[in-house]
């Protein structure tokens, strides 16, 4: 039945004249639990499934969804598609050319061992409860937060070049979070990371994150910051932990490398970028050993997937090699522009968004360091916890992104606990001063559930890959 109904949508927009046209059938289940302070804030699960048609008809894009899946609202859907492409068309530029990339088939299935929704909701609940009543015994945390979050995918893509793909992926993860307030002082900590972790995996991924081990840690920091001093406004050394390089990462690599946003054809939210077509293959965006990939591939990794949402399969490329700029993030149309074909980074929301490119795993490959020997290399510094919030220009340059806590280094060792802790700088530059990055030991592949992109905003799932890394003369306090 829902084979039938893909055909029968791009044989509806065949008849009406496109080109080209790709459908992609989705039945998503989310679920989401959440305690605070005890009490249980969230218990939601929600389903929902509906069809996203997308043509080429006259040399321009038509799209439009329906989540009725009944043939006449099929053929209805199709229609409208090429209705609104033939009109598009009437202000083009130039025609929509895509990549030769050719039909595909194919399935992909995340391997999981244990499938969130199967686990009863009250395991789940009660391992939040367990959590914040550990958090709730440390004297002066004022507020305790919890949650645990899932996603099943399943999704058939088809295609007039009669590419079929099917592919069901999951999505699981979750946050802890303490906040102390003492007076106008407020501290807050979360684990793991950058406020939470999330992979392509099952929920043996919650089992391993070991949230009951880290309860009472974070609740203590998180008081404790209340007690710490203020970070200091210096230009010194800075020790990102993996949390943090991941999301230096992203704003300053993964989406000025977003092809779309260079050529300005998506610059609603987070602008265009600094890295211009004739920069391609030429400018030194990091040191020697700043080595960037973008890689759908990865086991585990939140951009990980087997299929991108034109039917390209999952690949691994360079962004940055050896320091130089490289590549970009790719669509079947963009591609073209710079004589190449798509690196499968197109990706929707939801079957009621049109494709747009996203980032899929963005990652630093790791160096050869470990943690205390880079700690215990560095006379001076600051060595930052947990990503907090990012803020960056229209042209992706000027970037300032704080932690949640970070701690003084002096003669290789790390000393005092500093709270408010914040750097900033120009994107290139902090690349170019990285002179040490961990080993594999220490590199994980951190997801970000949640990242923001077009006008409506899509959110998207995209992962980074990093250890701890080190970077020379950085400002840092506000």
């Amino acid at each position: 039945m829902d084979k039938e109904l893909v055909l029968k949508a791009l044989n509806a927009a065949k008849l009406k004249g496109a080109s080209y046209a790709d459908v992609r059938l989705i039945y998503n289940i989310t679920e989401r639990i959440v305690v605070k302070n005890g009490q249980v804030e969230a218990l939601k699960r929600d389903e929902d499934s509906g069809i996203g048609i997308r043509v080429i008809a006259n040399g321009s894009w038509g799209f439009a969804a329906t989540a009725r899946l009944t043939n006449d609202e099929i053929i209805k859907t199709a229609n409208l598609a090429v209705r609104i492409a033939k009109a598009s068309s009437t202000l083009k530029k130039h025609d929509v050319i895509l990549d030769s990339k050719g039909k595909t088939i194919g399935t992909y299935h995340t391997q999981i061992v244990k499938d969130p929704f199967l686990i009863p909701i009250e395991e789940k609940l009660n391992l939040l409860i367990k959590i914040d009543e550990i958090m709730q015994k440390i004297k002066g945390v004022s507020l305790r937060e919890s949650e645990l979050s899932f996603t099943k995918k399943h999704q058939i893509f088809a295609a007039s070049d009669d590419s079929y793909i099917e592919q069901t992926i999951y999505y699981c993860g979750g946050v802890i979070v303490a906040t102390a307030i003492r007076g106008t002082i407020t501290g807050e900590r979360s684990y793991p990371g950058m406020r939470g972790h999330y992979k392509t995996m099952g929920y043996e991924f919650i089992d391993d994150l070991k949230f009951l081990e880290h309860a009472q840690r974070v609740a203590e920091e998180a008081v404790a910051l209340t007690y710490a001093k203020e970070c200091p406004q210096i230009e010194t050394t800075v020790i990102c932990d993996g949390s943090m390089t991941a999301i230096q990462i992203h704003e300053t690599i993964g989406h000025p490398t977003e092809l779309d946003r260079v050529l300005g054809t998506e610059v609603s939210l987070a602008g265009k970028s600094h890295l211009t077509l004739d920069k391609l293959n030429k400018f030194r965006m990091g040191s020697e050993i700043v080595n960037i990939t973008a890689d759908a591939t990865i086991e585990g990794g939140l951009g990980t997937f087997g299929y991108d949402d034109e039917g390209v399969p999952a690949q691994k490329t360079y962004l940055i090699k050896n320091g130089i700029f490289c590549g970009y993030l790719t669509s079947r149309e963009t591609a073209v522009v710079i004589g190449q074909t798509s690196n499968g980074s197109m990706r929707a929301d939801s079957w009621a968004s049109i494709p747009l490119i996203r980032m899929t795993n963005i990652n630093l490959l790791p160096g050869s360091w470990k943690l205390e020997d880079l700690i215990a290399d560095t006379d001076e510094g600051i060595y930052l916890e947990s990503a907090g919030s990012p803020s960056i220009d229209d042209m992706r340059l000027n970037y300032h992104i704080s932690a949640e806590v970070g701690w003084l280094i002096k003669n290789g060792k790390k000393t005092e606990m500093i709270r408010r802790p914040s750097y900033s700088g120009i994107s290139y530059e902090i690349w170019r001063n990285c002179d040490a990055i961990c080993n594999e030991d220490y590199w994980d592949v951190w997801g970000v559930p949640n990242c923001g992109k077009g006008d409506p905003m899509q959110t998207m799932y995209v992962g980074h890959g990093a250890a701890p890394a080190r970077f020379r003369n950085i400002k840092i306090g506000k």
